[in-house]
């Protein structure tokens, strides 16, 4: 009989993008409730001691959130196990770093650094809109954040840039054929095309097809696009690779000319 919320996660369990090594301990760190979803995230303990090997241990994580020195989408977060998700801007005063969260074609989180500028905004996909009490339109995003009066054309699945210090809507871009998107979720995770068409099914999954900047097609679910800028113009720098998938033969090759280079 299960008693409440599990507070623990098996090793094995864990998301395979977290890259947590087998045999290291039986345990990994199960992240808190949050804005984004436990299979979707990744802790701020991952992140620090994991990713950017910043700390040794998970009490060393700890002394360094404790000093409110580790920032989420411009709130100071004391919780190692807080759940970052796609898209989230972590700053770190300290050693003046700003990353976001984006996927690379792996599925993984890339450790993306971004600009000062960069770091002022966040995209967020549009996941509900709908009117309030008394009339009152807003916005539900895929970070659990409640936006009030939106611009009336925002829609379901479009995306909006937040701004971080005022909590305000500055632009938006519409979900349609000729925007760049990124895959979120499914086998082509992580990869940024153009949209080029969208198969509507009734009482079924609608279906978006896009292309690469290598004239790759693929197509997805639409519940795993997300538009991240206008025409051909992504609103966020891309990390390595800039979202294209390469085969198994071509990643030997990058491999075989970067050692070459090195030598």
């Amino acid at each position: 009989m299960g008693r409440g919320p599990k507070k623990h996660m098996k090793r094995l369990a864990a998301p395979h993008g977290w890259m947590l090594d087998k045999l290291a301990g039986k345990y990994a760190p199960k992240p808190s409730a949050g804005p984004h979803k436990q299979r979707e995230c990744l802790p701020l303990i991952v992140f620090l001691r994991n990713r950017l090997k910043y700390a040794l241990n998970g009490r060393e994580v700890q002394q360094i959130v404790m000093q409110r020195l580790v920032k989420v989408d411009g709130k100071v977060r004391t919780d190692s196990t807080y759940p970052t998700g796609l898209m989230d801007v972590i700053t770190l005063e300290k050693t003046g770093e700003n990353f976001r969260l984006v996927l690379d074609t792996k599925g993984r989180f890339a450790i993306h650094r971004i600009t000062e500028e960069e770091a002022k905004y966040k995209l967020c996909k549009v996941k509900r809109a709908e009117l309030g009490a008394n009339g009152i339109p807003y916005i539900v995003t895929h970070d659990g954040r409640t936006i009030r009066y939106p611009d009336p054309l925002v829609k379901v699945n479009d995306t909006v840039k937040f701004e971080l210090e005022t909590g305000k809507l500055s632009e938006f871009t519409k979900f349609e054929v000729g925007n760049v998107a990124m895959a979120t979720g499914g086998r082509n995770i992580g990869r940024v095309g153009i949209i080029t068409h969208r198969e509507r099914h009734l009482g079924g999954f609608d279906v978006v097809h896009i292309k690469d900047a290598n004239e790759r097609s693929f197509a997805t679910r639409l519940a795993n696009v997300f538009v991240i800028g206008q025409g051909n113009k992504p609103w966020i720098s891309l990390p390595k690779g800039k979202g294209l998938k390469l085969t198994i033969a071509e990643e030997r090759d990058a491999r075989r000319a970067t050692a070459e280079a090195s030598a």
